[in-house]
């Protein structure tokens, strides 16, 4: 369901009882649009002025254009053709203008008789279509049009059905042309009339915001651009506000859920870690911890996201907060998104934690626990002890993949529930680990994914947020370049140079391809259309098997090279993992399996192939991997993309800053709001239709303390019918579980 204000009967009703059958279909199928409130929802993209031409110089290739330009030539050619009645065929060619350029649109066969009657010099009209190019000149084939003057009916019909001074352009499909959702939209706008306004009066005349009905008037139908703007700020209110709303309603009832209180004890297992670590925490650990000890000493659970920049020392900070719930009589479960990451946890933490992991062992501490790992692919045997360690209480720490939550796993007193990665976990499966719990368990959930402010705000908006952004004491810092592999090739000769000179000082190095190789059907072969200037498209992407192969044989000979990548067997991930952290392996070639949590401090060096397919914030992550001792680190982003494309852009902005919140703002100034939202909120379409995260940063901020406010005083919404009719729509019960986010 999307994000948008719940509208009462008519605005229910389904599109087929108002538009007929046939055009219902269409909009359901491509546009997926099926009541009224949907179509009303359905924003135009822009507006062209009556009398203003569009930037025909400027039309994007391979999508479903609409323009407004003039015709400046109208040509009927014949020529021979077999498949004609006389053996003669038609194609006729009309250029048209709107003084930044000229497109030419070309019509065959049956087709020219309507358009070389109608397209005549001077006649304007809307033409919609898929932009390509022949002969070295762009056109539209065969495009659908709507006439803007003249005197025939369709003409002056068409010119009566845009009131006002400004035509609305619709996000439009081949099989429905802008112009014919604008009829549809006409003949439902009276309907608005009777939306139901979910914006309390109170705060909807405090900032003088407009009132639904007229906000949906002015957004379809504007006589102004002050129109659109008074439409515009009101829509991304209702979007911003009762999201904000439906956030806040989570966290008050999440206070109002019961959970343990679990204070460390003052001389137990935690001071004991405490003692032996050979650092002291920094600054922002020692606050972010506070922060966490404070929400854990209380009767209602936490709901924390921690966000650390990749090698800020997140995971010292979960362990100590693990350490002092297994202190107060509970047990703490780490749950992270793959098995060699899992691994990579449970190694780390039984190192650093020493003879204190070894509860009921020989040579463990007296204040020691155990710390037991569960993952799917484990034996049966090591498998059942595990279970038994659990229900029993014997293990005190537990870190595992998606197999904790089935339903076999039990716990003596789930205390504290770890989620690493927030975003690859859905929410049923968060939720169903908190089912472990007698009372519901404390909830930390850390990513290294920079998210900026209103995202955390928009996405997250049910925790509260606690940010680490120092890093600890003896990272080094990473230099990154760009190495442009087509233009300049002795660059990447000279990056596998590098390679070897670091290995020589006896550091390691990863080399990271975009795929694995060994695919029986590569997708990227089938036949894809490709933008002219992406000549490095044309092939498929760089694969971890054949560069190994290539890198052993070439620039790396002599080297040990492995491979790593998620289509390999557990035990032989964790073997090559084991192999690379112990310093046996000089090169690493692997997929983004890599990309978190895993920690060899011995390399230095990072060459990322085909830097370009990869987004902004995962070249980060991937570049935190290096750099993690006391050396240098060094990051190379080989590209084949020119100089000027907006992929090499991106890479050279990932090259010129290691701050990931700045490039959190980039990458989301670059990609689609959809994209971030979507990928966050488990992939489902974003709700967000109106509202922009890096833009509108002040509206959410204000929707969310309205909402807290509004939440506060009436956690039921009791006053306020119109909100609470809203939120119905939006939340029903699944959707609600779903804004827990995924």
């Amino acid at each position: 369901m999307d994000l948008v204000p719940a509208l009462e009967e008519p605005l229910k009703q389904p599109l087929k009882s108002v538009l007929g059958p046939a055009t219902a279909k269409v909009m359901a199928e491509h546009l997926g649009l099926h009541t009224v409130g949907d179509l009303l929802h359905h924003y135009p993209r822009r507006y062209e002025e009556r009398g203003q031409l569009t930037h025909l110089a400027d039309l994007p290739m391979d999508e479903h254009v609409t323009v407004v330009a003039q015709v400046a030539d109208a040509r009927l050619h014949t020529f021979a053709s077999s498949k004609s009645r006389g053996g003669k065929g038609q194609r006729l060619e009309v250029t048209i203008t709107d003084g930044s350029g000229r497109l030419q649109l070309v019509f065959f066969g049956h087709g020219v008789h309507k358009p070389h009657k109608e397209l005549l010099p001077g006649t304007r009209a809307l033409f919609a279509g898929k932009a390509s190019v022949f002969n070295r000149r762009l056109q539209l084939a065969h495009p659908a049009y709507e006439l803007l003057r003249g005197d025939t009916d369709e003409a002056a019909e068409a010119v009566d059905s845009w009131a006002g001074a400004l035509i609305p352009l619709y996000p439009a499909t081949a099989k429905l042309e802008s112009w014919k959702i604008a009829k549809s939209v006409q003949t439902v706008l009276l309907s608005a009339q009777d939306a139901v306004d979910p914006l309390p009066p109170s705060l909807r005349e405090g900032r003088g915001l407009a009132t639904l009905p007229e906000a949906l008037l002015k957004i379809h139908r504007p006589h102004t651009k002050a129109d659109i703007e008074d439409a515009r700020t009101r829509l991304k209110w209702d979007e911003a506000f009762v999201l904000q709303v439906a956030l806040a309603r989570r966290r008050h009832a999440d206070a109002q859920l019961p959970a343990v209180p679990r204070r460390p004890s003052p001389d137990g297992l935690l001071t004991a870690f405490d003692a032996k670590l050979p650092f002291t925490l920094t600054e922002g650990q020692q606050k972010v911890s506070k922060e966490i000890f404070d929400d854990l000493a209380a009767e209602h659970p936490m709901h924390r996201l921690l966000q650390g920049e990749v090698g800020s020392g997140k995971t010292m900070v979960a362990l100590r907060a693990m350490l002092a719930v297994v202190d107060a009589g509970g047990q703490a479960a780490m749950l992270a998104p793959t098995e060699v990451l899992a691994q990579q946890h449970h190694r780390s933490i039984t190192e650093m934690m020493g003879e204190l992991a070894e509860g009921g062992m020989l040579g463990g501490a007296d204040k020691a626990t155990k710390v037991v790992l569960l993952t799917g692919s484990m034996g049966t045997a090591a498998r059942r002890q595990a279970l038994l360690d659990l229900v029993t209480g014997e293990a005190g720490l537990v870190i595992g993949t998606h197999a904790l939550i089935e339903d076999k796993v039990q716990f003596h007193d789930l205390g504290l529930v770890v989620v690493d990665e927030q975003h690859r976990f859905g929410v049923e499966q968060r939720d169903a680990l908190r089912g472990k719990g007698k009372q519901p368990p404390h909830l930390l959930v850390m990513t290294a994914t920079p998210i900026p402010r209103t995202v955390a705000m928009t996405v997250f908006g049910d925790l509260e947020t606690s940010v680490l952004d120092q890093l600890p004491a003896g990272r080094s810092p990473i230099a990154s370049h760009v190495v442009p592999a087509a233009d300049k090739p002795h660059f990447l000769a000279r990056a596998w140079e590098r390679v070897r000179e670091e290995v020589g000082n006896g550091h390691q190095a990863y080399v990271v391809c975009p795929r694995i190789g060994d695919e029986e059907d590569d997708p990227k072969k089938a036949g894809k259309k490709k933008s002219p200037e992406d000549e490095a498209e044309k092939r498929p992407p760089l694969a971890v098997v054949e560069v190994a192969e290539q890198l052993t044989r070439g620039p790396l000979q002599g080297l040990k090279v492995e491979i790593l990548h998620g289509r390999m067997h557990p035990d032989d991930k964790d073997a090559v993992m084991r192999r690379f952290a112990a310093g046996e392996t000089d090169v690493l070639v692997a997929t983004t399996v890599i990309e978190v949590g895993v920690n060899v401090p011995n390399a230095t060096v990072m060459v990322i192939m085909d830097a370009d397919r990869f987004g902004v914030s995962q070249l980060h992550q991937l570049r935190g991997r290096v750099g993690r001792g006391s050396a240098a680190g060094l990051c190379l982003l080989v590209s084949e993309m020119p100089e000027a494309s907006p992929a090499r852009q991106r890479l050279n902005s990932v090259a010129a800053t290691l701050d990931g919140f700045e490039l959190s703002r980039i990458d989301l100034e670059q990609r689609r709001e959809g994209d971030v939202l979507g990928q966050a909120q488990s992939g489902v379409r974003t709700s967000l239709r109106m509202l922009t995260v890096i833009e509108d940063e002040e509206i959410i901020a204000e929707a969310r303390e309205e909402a807290a406010a509004v939440v506060a005083a009436d956690p039921d919404l009791e006053n306020l019918p119109g909100l609470r009719t809203a939120l119905d729509a939006l939340l029903d019960e699944e959707r609600e579980q779903y804004l827990d986010k995924g």
